[in-house]
């Protein structure tokens, strides 16, 4: 029941009311004095609490100056702040990688210019560490079992075949490779059957086939100019579409990819593989004219672009980042000669072309 007759006893006044309550401070219950009066007993906690406000009594709460907040710690960064820019890195070990490719361009070079054979030995060993990483991943990501045993021998037969006979040896050896590789899977449960033998044709063509042209280059008169001209030119093409890439890309090339490859990289592998294609045709190729140089490094440094862009896709599909790990700063055999496959049947057919076989 509201009786609006009723009227509050005074409040006396004095410091401990002079104070002001908050609009919102929580009510406390109200308890007489020792004259019977009531008042809030938050007095006795908080000297100077004022009496609550309500229907009756109207809280004067004078207007309030917020504080200042304290600085932030050192520790805090401000919530807009942007952190700078990282900075460009290489994704690799750079020392350890010149110092692997400087080791392996003295292995090249000194087998090239002292007994050809042996720098074919070179490729077969290539090949046949190549063969085995592919396969090995292929079985530990996708299941699929490819024959290594009937790979790796066809695979050395075949570019001992393309340095003896030529191409008509290396498609014979080609072509009973595959054979061996459809007869050996016959061995074990007819389960993926068809799945291990395509995978098998498929390495002994990627692998050891594309790289009997490089034992077809060296059979040349010419032959170890030929194949540093076709090294040359692959790594000079991979050097320029990385510098280039490093510090101008912009524009991705191939983003699903290998998002690393922008197309500025692939302006500086062309401009780069065309210089020095240029160079090597005039100096080291007998018969070679310098514009033929330049037709020849176009097209090494598209097909080796296409070769590493073909990698990736296999890598991407098999959920890895390196073939292997042979190599430090390189990854594995297979990485190496991501570009250096495509590559080499391209510049035995324009050398061909251009001043012939012999």
């Amino acid at each position: 029941m509201n009786d609006s007759s009723w009227q509050p006893e005074p409040v006396p006044a004095g410091p401990a009311y002079d104070a002001q309550v908050g609009p919102h401070t929580r009510p406390m219950p109200i308890v007489p004095d020792a004259a019977g009066r009531d008042f809030d007993d938050r007095e006795a906690r908080d000297r100077g609490a004022a009496v609550d406000g309500g229907p009756l009594f109207r809280a004067e709460t004078p207007p309030q100056e917020p504080m200042p907040s304290p600085p932030p710690p050192p520790s805090q960064a401000p919530q807009d702040a942007s952190p700078p820019p990282p900075k460009k890195r290489a994704g690799r070990d750079l020392r350890a990688a010149i110092g692997v490719g400087v080791g392996l361009g003295a292995v090249i070079f000194a087998s090239l210019f002292i007994v050809k054979a042996v720098f074919v030995g070179v490729i077969v060993v290539a090949v046949v560490v190549g063969l085995w990483e592919l396969t090995s991943r292929l079985q530990e990501k996708k299941g699929i079992k490819a024959p290594l045993v009937p790979l790796a021998v066809g695979g050395a037969a075949m570019v001992i075949a393309g340095y003896v006979r030529g191409a008509e040896g290396a498609w014979v050896a080609m072509a009973l490779t595959a054979l061996a590789v459809l007869v050996w899977r016959m061995t074990e449960p007819p389960e993926d059957y068809l799945k291990d033998v395509t995978a098998g044709v498929f390495a002994a063509f990627y692998v050891p086939f594309l790289a009997t042209f490089v034992a077809m280059l060296l059979t040349a008169d010419d032959g170890p100019q030929r194949v540093v001209t076709f090294l040359v030119l692959t790594v000079v093409s991979d050097t320029g579409a990385y510098a280039v890439g490093w510090r101008f890309g912009k524009h991705k090339l191939a983003p699903r990819i290998s998002p690393g490859k922008t197309r500025e990289g692939l302006f500086g592998a062309v401009a780069f593989a065309m210089a020095a294609g240029a160079l090597c045709m005039e100096f080291l190729i007998d018969g070679g004219a310098w514009w033929q140089g330049l037709l020849l490094g176009l097209a090494v440094a598209v097909s080796a672009t296409l070769g590493d862009l073909g990698e990736s896709m296999i890598k991407r599909d098999l959920g890895i980042k390196d073939m292997g790990t042979l190599l430090p700063g390189h990854g594995g055999i297979m990485d190496r000669l991501d570009s250096l496959l495509p590559t080499a049947p391209v510049v035995w057919l324009l050398l061909a072309a251009f001043v012939g076989t012999g």
